[in-house]
């Protein structure tokens, strides 16, 4: 069936490292998907500057400024023909219009073992301090399909690590990144190749 196209979303602040590790791994000759477009909120944010730097296109589409955001995020997938879709630092609920548009092809990664520690607010480092106070021995990421609820999808794969006595929310943070960065592009590449698509 060839390469899956796929978008990325990403969020209006970080980084954009899972992003980054994901498009690595797109751009691999023997992955079977390829980078469509990522779409950001910003045109100015790290993330997105990190992608302008790479060529990659960059589709900018403001929820706070769209007159219909799930329309023009809906026409911008239509535009790079993408098949799968993938949230990176995206804490947003995604409109209807695309939930319904691409049934379990949409991707999310919580850097926590949900069902722990999931729902509206568990982000960043908020979920690293709700898992320190919680007495947690072991912590990780999880990578799900994406609902109309947050990190309540099906989980497609899970990757775990301890957590140290001295763990602060920062250290704790950087040991599950680690993790993500190899399980989104783990997860994503089952899903294609469950969906028959190849390099």
């Amino acid at each position: 069936m060839g390469k899956a196209r796929v978008a990325i979303f990403i969020g209006p602040k970080g980084r954009g490292s899972n992003m980054l590790a994901l498009a690595d791994s797109l751009a691999q000759p023997d992955f079977p998907g390829e980078l469509a477009v990522v779409i950001s909120p910003k045109s100015d944010s790290p993330a997105a500057l990190a992608v302008i730097e790479r060529g990659v296109p960059l589709a900018v589409v403001d929820p706070k400024t769209a007159e219909d955001y799930g329309l023009a995020l809906m026409e911008v997938l239509r535009e790079h023909r993408a098949d799968f879709l993938c949230l990176a630092g995206y804490l947003r609920l995604l409109p209807k219009p695309v939930l319904d548009a691409f049934p379990n092809r949409i991707l999310n990664i919580h850097p926590a073992l949900l069902p722990k520690f999931g729902g509206k607010g568990m982000y960043g480092n908020h979920v690293h301090e709700a898992v320190l106070a919680a007495g947690e021995s072991e912590s990780g990421c999880t990578v799900h399909f994406v609902t109309e609820h947050y990190d309540e999808g099906p989980p497609i794969l899970q990757k775990r690590c301890p957590v140290q006595p001295d763990d602060t929310p920062e250290t704790l943070a950087l040991r599950v990144l680690r993790l993500e960065h190899i399980a989104f592009s783990e997860a994503l590449r089952k899903v294609l190749e469950e969906a028959g698509f190849g390099a």
